[in-house]
C-alpha cells in the first residue's frame, strides 16, 4: 500500500487529484486538490456551496479564460458525493438524478480540449455505504482522438485504505497523463482538518492552489491565496 503523502511529495505536478476511501475506523473520506502552472490556473480558490464546493477567481480582474477552470468540483446527490476535475460533475449529478449511472454520464464526455496536453477528466462517486467509483477519460493519441474511457469500481472501502487518481504523472511537454489503475493508498485515522493539513504539506509549494477534504461528515478547505493574505 502506497504512502500518499510521500507519493505526492515526490511529484511536483500531479495536476488535479482525487482520493476516496475510509479511515481505519470506517469513516468515509473524500479529498480533491488543484494545482496550477499559469497565472490563470493559480488565480483560484475553493468556496463552499449549498451542495458542495465550487471554484472561483481570487482576483476577477486577472481571469482570462474561465472555461476549464471554473466549475463545481464536489456536489452531493442524495447521500452520495460526486467529485471531478471539471464541469462533468454536473453531468454525473444530472444523470444520477435522472436514474442513470455514473458510467453512462461519463460516456457522454471526453478529455478536455486543451491540446497538446489533452488534460484527462478524472471523476469519482462516493456512495453512502462506503463503496466508490473512479474514472479517467483521456486521449488515445497525440492528436487527441480516440477518447479512452476507464472505469474502476470498489464495492467497499477497506478500512484504512483508499484509491488515488490524478490528471498527470508529472512535468513534461506535453504533460504526461496518469496511467494505470488508481493507486492504492493508506488512509490514517485523522479528522478532516488534520488530514487536510498533511495533504497540503505534501503538495508542491510552488504549484498547489486549493484543497478540499471531507472525513466523517466534516469538511475542510485550504486555499493558498487565503493563506498568503
Amino acid at each position: 500500500m502506497t504512502d500518499l503523502f510521500k507519493y505526492l511529495s515526490e511529484r511536483p505536478y500531479p495536476g488535479r487529484g482525487i482520493m476516496l476511501g475510509a479511515t481505519p475506523s470506517g469513516k468515509s473520506v473524500c479529498a480533491y486538490f488543484i494545482m496550477g502552472r499559469s497565472e490563470n490556473s493559480r488565480n483560484r480558490v475553493f468556496e463552499k456551496t449549498a451542495d458542495g464546493i465550487r471554484t472561483r477567481a481570487w482576483d476577477e480582474s486577472k481571469m482570462t479564460d474561465p472555461s476549464l477552470i471554473i466549475y463545481h468540483p464536489v456536489r452531493r446527490v442524495g447521500r452520495g458525493t460526486v467529485v471531478t476535475n471539471g464541469d462533468q460533475t454536473d453531468t454525473v449529478r444530472d444523470h444520477i438524478l435522472a436514474g442513470q449511472t455514473f458510467a453512462a454520464a461519463l460516456r457522454t464526455r471526453e478529455f478536455e480540449p486543451d491540446g497538446p496536453n489533452w488534460t484527462p477528466r478524472i471523476s469519482g462517486l462516493l456512495s453512502p455505504d462506503g463503496s466508490f467509483k473512479l474514472s479517467i477519460l483521456k486521449a488515445g493519441s497525440e492528436s487527441g482522438a480516440p477518447c479512452l474511457r476507464y472505469f474502476y469500481e470498489y464495492e467497499a472501502a477497506q478500512p484504512g485504505a483508499g484509491r488515488f487518481i490524478s490528471t498527470y504523472e508529472g512535468f513534461g511537454s506535453p504533460l504526461p497523463s496518469f496511467h494505470g489503475e488508481p493507486v492504492e493508498v493508506g488512509v490514517p485515522e485523522l479528522d478532516a482538518a488534520a488530514l487536510a493539513g498533511r495533504l497540503w504539506a505534501a503538495l508542491n509549494e510552488d504549484n498547489k492552489v486549493s484543497l478540499y477534504v471531507s472525513a466523517g461528515g466534516e469538511e475542510v478547505i485550504i486555499n493558498k491565496w487565503e493563506e498568503s493574505k
